[in-house]
C-alpha cells in the first residue's frame, strides 16, 4: 500500500494560485496525493465554496483542492509545504503552519528575494528547506480568480550539491501535474541570476513609478537599471555565487523582451498604496549584504532612500 503524500500551499495568489491550481486540478480524484490549500479572508470562502478558477489564455480550470483552510490544525502534518506569500509575511505564516510540521517536513519557499531559506532556517533548523524560485506572470485577479498572461512558467527548486529521493518524488509529482518543475543541484546560481534580474527591475519600476517598457524607452532611467544590476551582480560574485560572464547582457535581452505595459509586483504594491511592500528583502538586502563585504551601492542606496520615503513605513 502507498502512502500518502500531502503538500500544503501556503498563499494562494499569483504563484501559488497557478501552481497550486495545477496540482489540486490533477491529484484531485488521486487517493495518494493530497493537496490542500492555506488561505484566508474573502478568496478563502470563494474557493471553499467555488473552487478556485486559474485562467491561462484562452483556456481555464476550476481546481478544488482536498481542503482549503485558515486553520493549520486541519490539515494535520504535510510531507511538503510550498510558501508562496509576499516576503513580508513568511516568519508569521511559517510559525501559524507549524502544526502541520514534523522533522520530515520538506519546505520549498517560492518568493522573491533570495533570502527565504535562511529565514526559515532561523524557524526551523533541523528541517530540509529548499531554495526555490520560478518565472511566471500571474496574478489573483479577484477572489477566487487566478490569471497567467504570460508565455513563461517555470518553477526551479532544490539544495546546492544535494538530492534525495523525496525531492526527486516532489519533482515528479510537480510534472505529473504539467508543471515546468526542475530540480536542481546548483540552485543558487539559478536564483541568483532570477534577483539579478528581478532586484534593479523591481527597485527601478518603484523609483521610477513607470513600467518595464517606459524604462527601458527612456535612456537615463535605462541606465540606472543598468548599474542597478552591476551593483547586485558585484554582490553576487562577493558571494561566490557561480553567475554567467554575460548576466548583465542576460538581464537587459530578459527586460527587453517583457510586454511593453508589464512591471514589477513591488511597484504594484507602491501603487496601490499597500501598507507593507517587499522593499527589505528586495532593495534593502542588497544594501545590507553591501555592507558585509565592505562594497559600495551607491545606486541602491539612493534609490532604497526615495522608496523607503515613499512608502511611509
Amino acid at each position: 500500500m502507498m502512502t500518502k503524500t500531502k503538500i500544503i500551499i501556503a498563499g494562494i495568489g499569483g504563484v501559488g494560485g497557478y501552481f497550486g491550481g495545477l496540482l489540486a486540478n490533477h491529484f484531485h480524484t488521486n487517493r495518494n496525493v493530497e493537496i490542500n490549500f492555506f488561505a484566508r479572508g474573502g478568496h478563502l470562502r470563494e474557493i471553499q465554496n467555488n473552487g478556485l478558477k486559474v485562467i491561462k489564455g484562452d483556456s481555464e480550470f476550476i481546481a478544488k483542492p482536498t481542503l482549503a483552510t485558515d486553520n493549520p490544525a486541519e490539515m494535520g502534518i504535510a510531507d511538503f509545504i510550498i510558501v508562496a506569500t509576499k516576503s513580508y509575511d513568511l516568519e508569521t505564516i511559517v510559525q501559524q503552519l507549524r502544526p502541520c510540521i514534523n522533522q520530515d517536513t520538506i519546505i520549498l519557499p517560492l518568493l522573491n528575494g533570495v533570502d527565504s531559506k535562511e529565514r526559515i532556517k532561523h524557524i526551523l533548523p533541523d528541517n530540509i528547506v529548499l531554495d526555490g524560485c520560478v518565472y511566471l506572470v500571474s496574478r489573483l485577479k479577484q477572489v477566487g480568480v487566478i490569471e497567467n498572461s504570460g508565455n513563461i512558467q517555470k518553477l526551479y527548486f532544490g539544495l546546492d550539491n544535494f538530492v534525495n529521493d523525496r525531492l526527486s518524488l516532489l519533482e515528479s509529482l510537480l510534472k505529473d501535474a504539467n508543471i515546468e518543475a526542475s530540480l536542481s543541484q546548483n540552485i543558487s546560481t539559478v536564483i541568483w541570476e532570477k534577483f539579478i534580474f528581478l532586484s534593479p527591475t523591481a527597485t527601478a519600476t518603484s523609483y521610477f513609478d513607470k513600467c518595464i517598457g517606459e524604462l527601458i524607452a527612456d535612456n537615463e532611467k535605462l541606465t540606472t537599471t543598468a548599474a542597478l544590476i552591476e551593483e547586485v551582480k558585484q554582490i553576487a560574485k562577493a558571494k561566490q555565487i557561480v553567475i554567467s560572464d554575460d548576466i548583465t547582457e542576460k538581464t537587459l535581452t530578459k527586460l527587453k523582451a517583457l510586454p511593453f505595459e508589464a512591471t514589477s509586483s513591488m511597484h504594484s504594491d507602491f501603487q496601490a498604496n499597500k501598507p507593507t511592500n517587499e522593499l527589505e528583502s528586495i532593495t534593502g538586502y542588497v544594501i545590507n549584504e553591501g555592507r558585509k563585504y565592505n562594497m559600495e551601492t551607491p545606486i541602491y542606496m539612493k534609490t532604497y532612500a526615495e522608496l523607503k520615503k515613499k512608502s511611509g513605513i
